[in-house]
């Protein structure tokens, strides 16, 4: 599966001293120009190579990333937790022909009915287990599960008799031990056993940062150059790249297409998708070969990394300012002059917006289409867009603050909500098809999720808050360990194991031990971060949750 080895590039992921970040001997590469710089540098289009972390200033005099201070970075000692989760997690290890190559959804024996989390090794799951393996320097199982699921993409895809696009990523796959014959056999699903039979979205995105991850924690480059990894990167990248009938620089998805995998009312362009698509197409730019045909995928990618930032920062972006802006719309405005450009009706927005909306703080909306606006709070995609610096510096910072403006909604007794506010009564009915599981304030409706730990704890090193993550990662440790890593909780301030949660559930054990390790050393950070472009400067005005 691997190939034919090919010569290892003299040039190293980002402009940042992987020695000097990482701190491991082990790393013996030559030192020129680097990956990213070399990737943008070069393209006829005009754009500015990223910035190390050592120059990037957030806004406030806070130094972001890895300028946290060392008395900081160790100001605590070990959580007899952390062995525990570690344990737990060496548990949900799945093998195939003796190899690691994943970790199972959850180990909870306890369960009457189990489903198949205790068999399945979901693709987007694995991604905070092999973020804790590679901190904790044991790539080799990152790099089989990047070349399993690789091998599985190849597969012909086909769903009553209709074939998926070639690029699509498995939402899952097992792994099927044959004692008698003594063989492993892999079994993908591509979305043909979902719930709703939804193919991911998510998957090949994932997969795409993952890639990234390895190769800044190893320093191994080769695995990212060979023909394979390249041409998968190019089959997730045509799928999503592909020109079509729509107008805009944003992702079309159906419902239940990403981490919230059964119907929410996301249909449309959720924010969550949008933010993953232009992480992995950041990932995806230094990684790609300029060959014949890497290089027409670095300028189409570069293209759309533009549209899609100005189109996000722009319409999707929520402050007090905005919502105001909003509240005065005209409609039924027409040409290109239109300043309500998607002819919302004022009379949509609703009621809970105008209270929740903090005079400090901002944040990324979950939808914007036609006559459309979903004006819900999705942590994923807001955590995404700090970290891949789809949100400015300004924008993240704002993000940040609406987080500790409105501590008790969106953090309350467990972090973190995965939407708010819930939908409920006749309209939980209508969005959700009475889904019995996504009652209000449960499940991803309003339910709190501990593997977006993770995600908040880089997003706090990133904008220089790590008193934010502290706080929130101390709030875990009073019940993760005692209630047995619940997949999600419920309620309003999150203080009930979920009614139908999963208990074990390996990216609530995966997502603590990261944000943990992040916090001790954020030099990890480095694996899951992008600095600001400064050539996507966004042209639209500021707002006074901005310069505050």
């Amino acid at each position: 599966m691997d190939g034919p080895k090919e010569a290892s590039s003299s040039v190293e992921i980002d402009d940042l001293s992987l020695s000097r970040l990482l701190n491991k001997p082990k790393l013996n590469i030559e030192r020129q120009r680097s990956f990213d710089e070399r990737s943008l540098s070069e393209l006829s289009i005009n754009v500015r190579a990223l910035e190390g972390y050592d120059s990037i200033y957030s806004p406030a005099g806070y130094r972001s990333g890895f300028d946290t201070p060392s008395t900081a970075r160790n100001s605590f000692e070990p959580h007899p937790m952390v062995a525990e989760a570690w344990d737990s997690l060496r548990r949900s290890l799945v093998h195939f022909r003796g190899q690691p190559v994943g970790t199972i959804a959850a180990n909870d024996h306890g369960s009457e009915e189990i489903l198949n989390y205790d068999q399945v090794v979901f693709v987007r799951d694995f991604v905070p287990s092999a973020l804790a393996f590679l901190m904790n320097g044991e790539p080799e199982i990152v790099k089989n599960f990047l070349l399993k699921t690789l091998h599985l993409q190849g597969w012909e895809k086909k769903i009553d008799r209709f074939t998926l696009g070639e690029g699509v990523m498995p939402a899952s796959f097992k792994v099927l031990h044959d004692a008698g014959r003594k063989t492993d056999t892999l079994i993908a699903d591509f979305g043909e056993s979902a719930i709703g039979r939804v193919a991911p979205v998510d998957s090949g995105f994932w997969w795409i940062i993952l890639l990234r991850a390895y190769t800044k924690s190893t320093g191994d480059l080769s695995l990212a150059e060979t023909h394979e990894c390249q041409k998968g990167m190019r089959l997730i990248l045509a799928l999503c790249l592909s020109e079509g009938f729509d107008t805009f620089p944003t992702l079309l998805c159906a419902d239940g297409c990403s981490m919230i995998d059964r119907r929410m009312g996301i249909y449309g362009y959720p924010i969550e998708i949008q933010a993953l698509f232009f992480m992995a197409l950041r990932c995806a730019l230094p990684m790609l070969k300029h060959d014949a045909e890497g290089k027409e995928f670095v300028e189409r990618i570069v293209k759309r990394l533009h549209a899609l930032s100005y189109h996000m920062r722009s319409y999707f972006w929520l402050d007090f300012q905005q919502l105001n802006d909003i509240y005065r719309y005209k409609t039924e405005e027409y040409s290109h002059t239109a300043v309500n450009k998607f002819n919302v009706i004022p009379d949509s927005i609703p009621d809970w917006v105008f209270d929740f909306m903090p005079t400090r703080g901002g944040y990324f909306i979950g939808n914007v289409s036609p006559a459309r606006m979903d004006f819900r709070w999705f942590a994923l995609g807001n955590l995404v867009a700090i970290l891949s610096s789809l949100a400015t510096p300004e924008q993240s910072m704002a993000i940040m603050d609406l987080i500790e403006e409105r501590w008790e909604e969106l953090v309350g007794e467990m972090p973190l909500k995965i939407t708010y506010p819930a939908i409920e009564n006749h309209e939980w009915r209508i969005v959700t098809g009475c889904d019995p599981k996504n009652t209000r304030w449960s499940y991803h409706n309003g339910g709190s999720w501990p593997v977006l730990l993770w995600l908040l704890t880089a997003a706090c090193i990133k904008t220089g808050r790590p008193q934010i993550a502290r706080r929130a990662i101390e709030l875990a440790e009073n019940r993760l360990l005692k209630d047995g890593w619940p997949e999600y909780y419920d309620g309003k301030l999150g203080r009930y194991i979920g009614k139908q949660a999963r208990k074990f559930q390996t990216w609530s054990i995966a997502g603590y031990l990261v944000a943990k390790m992040m916090l001790e050393d954020p030099s990890h950070l480095g694996m899951v971060s992008l600095e600001e472009d400064k050539a996507m400067k966004p042209l639209i005005k500021r707002s006074n949750s901005w310069t505050c």
